[in-house]
């Protein structure tokens, strides 16, 4: 097995593993040669049919009419003090896709001593103009109940995705023109104002989702709106839609939006929780006996004799 370190055609070095040394070099010269003839034609392609700045406008703007992009959109993250709201890695890539002429993606340079060293880049084949971040990533999950090392390839995979993509999202968006993330974003804004659904059933699901995947009950969610959340409005709506965007990208943590439960209420919690645990398996015990008693075969009158 003989391990080869290359440049790909973006100059971010690849290693990759082939068998039969002799061999080797001359397969990653050719691969190497073709990953560059292919990003050369495509540049050629973009200079002979260039975007219609207009019309790509235009379809941005159609694309954030859409409530289901527009939901997907934004994140918030907080500063200072301050609420911030910018796109997210879901709008990046549309607008990426109607602007056409351009490529982005996340590339694996190097992965030993359990971590990833990548690169995410963006590429515009008009002008030429790239931006790309290195960063690592370590092998590590963190949960509530401390951190543990990935073996398995496949969550490997999802981790560096995950911390790919938001480099990627910063990539696309120093490629693209500000002024037409700033009107797309706008759009959104417009789009999810006259979408927010306040309906009592659409304000359950989302303290569900909040409860669910990040522990944050409803009096925890009015402290954050002042308002009882049958009151809701709708930017608080959306302001809320932002901030579960922004926590689930893994851009802020429920710390930074919303205060912490009392710790009687915390116990108190945790008590129901391990109660409701108990009365489920009291329950699953019975149901089970009741089962085994239905199976047993009915004692016959002589046998008792």
């Amino acid at each position: 097995m003989t391990n080869i370190t290359r440049r790909n055609e973006f100059g971010a070095i690849q290693q990759d593993e082939y068998q039969g040394g002799d061999h080797a070099p001359v397969m990653t010269e050719a691969m190497s040669t073709r990953e560059t003839a292919q990003i050369q034609s495509m540049m050629v392609i973009a200079k002979k049919f260039p975007r219609n700045e207009k019309l790509v406008l235009d379809r941005i703007l159609n694309d954030c009419q859409r409530p289901g992009l527009a939901e997907k959109a934004l994140y918030s993250y907080a500063r200072g003090g301050t609420e911030i709201t910018g796109p997210s890695i879901h709008l990046a890539k549309a607008i990426a896709k109607r602007w056409g002429n351009m490529t982005s993606g996340i590339v694996e340079l190097e992965q030993r001593n359990g971590e990833s060293v990548c690169e995410a880049f963006a590429l515009d084949l008009e002008s030429n103009y790239k931006e790309s971040k290195t960063f690592t990533v370590p092998h590590v999950r963190s949960t509530k109940r401390g951190s543990y090392r990935l073996e398995d390839p496949r969550d490997i995979y999802e981790l560096v995705a995950n911390n790919g993509s938001r480099r990627e999202r910063a990539c696309i968006l120093s490629v693209i023109p500000g002024d037409i993330v700033e009107t797309a974003v706008e759009q959104c804004v417009n789009t999810m104002r006259a979408q927010a659904d306040t309906s009592p059933e659409n304000v359950k699901r989302m303290c569900e989702r909040f409860l669910k995947e990040f522990n944050v009950g409803k009096e925890q969610i009015e402290k954050r709106i002042q308002r009882r959340i049958d009151s809701i409005t709708p930017a608080q709506m959306v302001s809320l839609r932002n901030i579960y965007n922004s926590l689930k990208d893994g851009m802020s943590s429920p710390a930074e939006w919303f205060e912490p439960e009392s710790e009687e209420k915390a116990e108190a919690k945790t008590g129901n929780d391990r109660a409701a645990s108990a009365l489920g398996m009291k329950k699953a015990e019975k149901a089970e006996k009741a089962e085994k008693a239905e199976k047993a075969e009915p004692v016959q009158e002589g046998e008792l004799l």
